[in-house]
């Protein structure tokens, strides 16, 4: 009977462990939304936080966000005050949380080590992973890249290369 209990038992928590591990499963990729001035290497991100202004980008609306006596303004362009900052150089902190800007003061201490960090992240524009080819703006933008397969030591090998304008699509 004791058995049977323990069998029992085992079985329910199993049959609990993966439903919750299938609804812990999730993947979302953002690349084609985000702006070509953006850091390289992430798939998906929603916000970007710029130290050197203490201001946002929410990447699904195409919005700047930053604080304004008090209140956070949402605008799809930065103010004139900002107007010598350079997105291009400037150090981005991707943040997938929502609404980071209501714990602003959080990211503040976090990333205040990196105001006039510029220039030292490779942005979305100057990659040549194929990956950002869906990115408007890029140089590449929906550009497919050229597939020539090789052999080396009797195994295919991929090589991706860049179109140029005079090869044949």
């Amino acid at each position: 009977m004791k058995k049977l209990v323990l069998f029992a038992a085992v079985l329910i928590v199993s049959l609990f462990g993966i439903n919750n591990a299938k609804a812990q499963v999730s993947l979302n990729i953002n690349i084609g939304s985000q702006p070509i001035w953006g850091p390289t290497g992430y798939d998906h991100v929603d916000y970007y936080y710029f130290p050197d202004i203490d201001a946002y980008y929410y990447v699904p609306s195409g919005q700047y966000i930053y604080a304004n006596g008090g209140r956070w303004i949402w605008t799809n362009r930065l103010p004139a005050q900002y107007g010598n900052f350079d997105l291009y150089r400037a150090y981005k902190v991707v943040i997938n949380e929502p609404k980071p800007y209501l714990r602003n003061n959080i990211y503040v201490t976090r990333y205040s080590k990196y105001k006039n960090y510029s220039g030292r992240q490779t942005i979305i524009r100057d990659s040549r992973d194929s990956k950002y080819f869906v990115v408007k703006g890029h140089p590449n933008y929906n550009q497919r890249p050229v597939r020539n397969v090789t052999v080396i030591n009797n195994r295919p090998n991929r090589v991706v290369q860049k179109r140029n304008k005079t090869s044949s699509k």
